[in-house]
């Protein structure tokens, strides 16, 4: 796995992330535990948990 260190930071992040925006939609919770132990163990730590396009939109999940 490649890394980019942020600027001004100590940070660095892999080059590749997982995004979760639907989580809990296409696949199941035992899914989704599976897919980011998974993506951890193969280097990534950059995890996207925005829910800025919700498909469909679920006020219930969306953040104030």
């Amino acid at each position: 796995m490649q890394y980019h260190r942020i600027p001004h930071s100590s940070l660095e992040i892999s080059t590749l992330g997982l995004g979760t925006m639907t989580f809990g939609e296409q696949n199941s919770e035992a899914d989704a535990h599976q897919q980011l132990d998974y993506a951890v163990a193969n280097g990534i730590n950059l995890i996207d948990v925005a829910e800025m396009y919700p498909v469909p939109p679920r006020p219930e999940t969306g953040a104030d």
